[in-house]
């Protein structure tokens, strides 16, 4: 659109482009972490060779007065500035660029008095310049402004009147004082959603309550799930995640393996919610109590634990919402509602909720009502149940009023569908996203997967968070490699992302499927199960020992440092971390194949940990503790799945060590 031109002065002839990060021309956040620096990039140019000046404007959402801070020239109309993250919310920022006078007064006056012109004119064009700032300031900057103009009055030749105009005190007064004449400002408000640090880097154990009991045909309990507690945060997680706690619907309930009929005593799918004895805000009775629940959400703080519910939108046939609002739920041409299906899939136990019913308002209200009934009892993540069903514009709502009040509270997207949709619901403010790791085995497509997820502009706005399995997948890769690969996804989930998770039994290996299927046989979703946590071939040490490394190696605890090597052989994957200032370098290894060993030449840069070339560093295995010398970034590796899967090398460059073994 063309400038008005009634405007009394002409328009600002400034243009700001290529502003970054701007996600969908600042229709979506971007995401960082409480003590992030944001960098906020763009081209700013403007007619002849006049100086300019631009600063970053930001402020929390919930303020009107605006922040600053100043950008710098980085090259060819390059223009960057940074803004410190320093509280857990949402900040607004955009960009201010405007002709500094008195930077180009400046740059002009030191070119004519280093060539030896007469000045005496462009002196007073500066004083007026420093006068017209002047009242603009007050307090001590206007009482140092009067001091210089006063000095330079007072000078006694003209080269000691430019050396005060040309002062750098001067020149920084006159930065936090000079005219906006002329300013243009960038045509929109951008958004960074500020998560807390939990929100990239941590490690979710995932568990089904009234599996923690020990008593066969019988539901665990809450203060079960209490007695664990040390074990778990011994294994090193961070987030306690429960399968659905709701009552279990008795309309259509499954029976074991999901088959349609149950018996007396099946204690049915947690996913059907609802029925006489609450709905999505109440508890199952066979849990225990609201008090009991309470108890464990205070025992899990005392282990450092959070806890994370699952929010599934699903209604059983007897959830209170289906005789209390009918109008919620689509219904067949007889009257009839129909249940759930992914076909072949179908969940005769299970109504879908219409997100199209004419009265969605009141349906939005309900759902963020129950949301906050669990956050005000402590829960802080939410791992959300196939989100993709449901419109994305209710979760942008959603999560945005959930964090208005409470921002510290993280929403995990279980989208197992499109590419695109599931970067739309990250987009749309979910906090951390399921993604293909489950299915990615093989070199290429693990390297290729990766790279988009954590460098390229995906990392603006998705953190995957990695599991392995899952209560509904089981994969292949997992089925037939047994022991050795459930150690080598494990390594490459702790690794690969900051944040990933595991399935209880993972730690037990549990790998029985249904025949032909990626599903368990005998799944506890459908059934009572007690667990053998001590179960010969375990690989609670191998968790233990990884969540450990994580919390000593900040590298490892950083999402978009990920960076992808060579080796010779096809079946080892090698990648690295860093920190920026190289303080902490990681370089892991992996056997892909879980049933050979592989030995090969692995190759990476020098420069990427920092390293000098030519002189010799450590190289520690932290998984087996043993230590090398090595020199240069080529070096031999040998992996045995069945007695070492992978080595997480950390990479020192320390005073010689007496080491010269082979690494195999």
């Amino acid at each position: 659109m063309s400038p008005a031109l009634t405007a009394i002065a002409p328009p600002s002839s400034v243009v700001i482009e290529r502003v970054r990060p701007e996600l969908d021309g600042g229709r979506y956040p971007v995401k960082r972490e409480v003590g992030d620096t944001l960098e906020v990039t763009a081209d700013i140019v403007r007619e002849g060779h006049d100086k300019i000046a631009a600063v970053v404007r930001y402020r929390p959402w919930n303020r009107e007065a605006w922040s600053e801070a100043e950008m710098r020239l980085v090259d060819n109309d390059r223009w960057a500035g940074e803004i410190s993250l320093t509280e857990n919310t949402r900040y607004h920022y955009t960009i201010q660029a405007f002709p500094d006078a008195f930077a180009t007064w400046r740059d002009e006056l030191a070119k004519k008095s280093a060539a030896g012109q007469d000045v005496a004119s462009e002196l007073l064009e500066g004083r007026a310049i420093v006068d017209e700032a002047a009242g603009r300031a007050d307090g001590s900057d206007r009482a140092m402004l009067d001091r210089f103009l006063a000095d330079t009055a007072d000078a006694s030749d003209q080269a000691g009147a430019v050396a005060l105009m040309l002062d750098d005190a001067l020149a920084r007064l006159m930065a936090r004082h000079r005219s906006r004449a002329g300013a243009a400002t960038y045509d929109r408000d951008l958004t960074v959603i500020v998560d807390r640090v939990r929100a990239r880097y941590a490690a979710w154990y995932e568990i089904m309550p009234r599996s923690a009991g020990a008593a066969p045909g019988q539901s665990g309990t809450f203060a079960d799930v209490v007695s664990h507690l040390p074990r778990i945060r011994a294994m090193g997680f961070d987030v306690l995640y429960f399968l659905p706690i709701h009552p279990i619907g008795k309309v259509n309930r499954k029976g074991p393996n999901n088959t349609l009929k149950a018996g007396p005593n099946d204690p049915g799918s947690p996913y059907a919610i609802g029925s006489d004895e609450g709905g999505h805000d109440a508890l199952e009775p066979s849990l225990g109590t609201l008090d009991d629940f309470k108890a464990l959400v205070a025992a899990a703080r005392d282990q450092d634990l959070e806890i994370a519910l699952d929010f599934a939108i699903n209604c059983a046939p007897d959830h209170p919402w289906v005789q209390d609002h009918p109008e919620w739920f689509s219904k067949r041409p007889d009257g009839t509602i129909k249940f759930a299906e992914n076909p072949p899939k179908k969940y005769e136990d299970i109504y879908p909720v219409n997100f199209n019913t004419p009265d969605w308002r009141a349906l939005w209200e309900e759902l963020k009502r129950v949301v906050m009934v669990w956050v005000d009892l402590g829960v802080t993540h939410f791992r959300v149940d196939n989100p993709h069903t449901k419109p994305t514009v209710f979760w942008e709502w959603l999560i945005a009023e959930v964090q208005r009040t409470n921002p510290e509270v993280v929403f995990l997207s279980e989208a197992f569908t499109r590419p695109k949709v599931m970067k739309s619901l990250a987009k749309a403010g979910f906090t951390q996203s399921y993604t293909y790791f489950t299915w990615r085995n093989h070199k290429r497509e693990l390297e290729e997967y990766f790279t988009e997820l954590t460098q390229s502009e995906v990392a603006e706005y998705m953190r995957g968070n990695l599991f392995p399995v899952t209560p509904d997948i089981l994969p292949y890769a997992l089925q037939e490699g047994g022991r050795p690969a459930f150690r080598q996804r494990l390594i490459l989930a702790a690794t690969l992302s900051s944040v990933y998770g595991v399935y209880a039994p993972f730690e037990l290996c549990e790998n029985t499927p249904v025949p032909g299927k990626e599903e368990y046989l005998n799944s506890e979703k459908y059934d009572y199960k007690v667990w053998d946590w001590d179960r010969p071939g375990n690989i609670v040490a191998d968790i233990t020992a990884i969540n450990a490394i994580r919390r000593a190696h900040p590298a490892l605890q950083e999402y978009d440092n990920l960076r992808f090597f060579w080796s010779d052989d096809d079946s080892i994957l090698v990648y690295g971390k860093s920190t920026p200032d190289h303080a902490d370098n990681v370089l892991v290894v992996v056997n892909l194949d879980p049933f050979a060993t592989h030995e090969t030449m692995i190759h990476f840069p020098l420069d990427a940990f920092g390293l000098l070339p030519g002189e010799p560093y450590r190289a520690t295995d932290l998984l087996s503790d043993q230590t090398w010398q090595w020199s240069g970034g080529t070096q031999y590796v040998k992996l045995d799945p069945l007695v070492h899967p992978a080595h997480v090398f950390v990479l020192e460059q320390r005073a010689r060590v007496e080491y010269a073994e082979p690494c195999f």
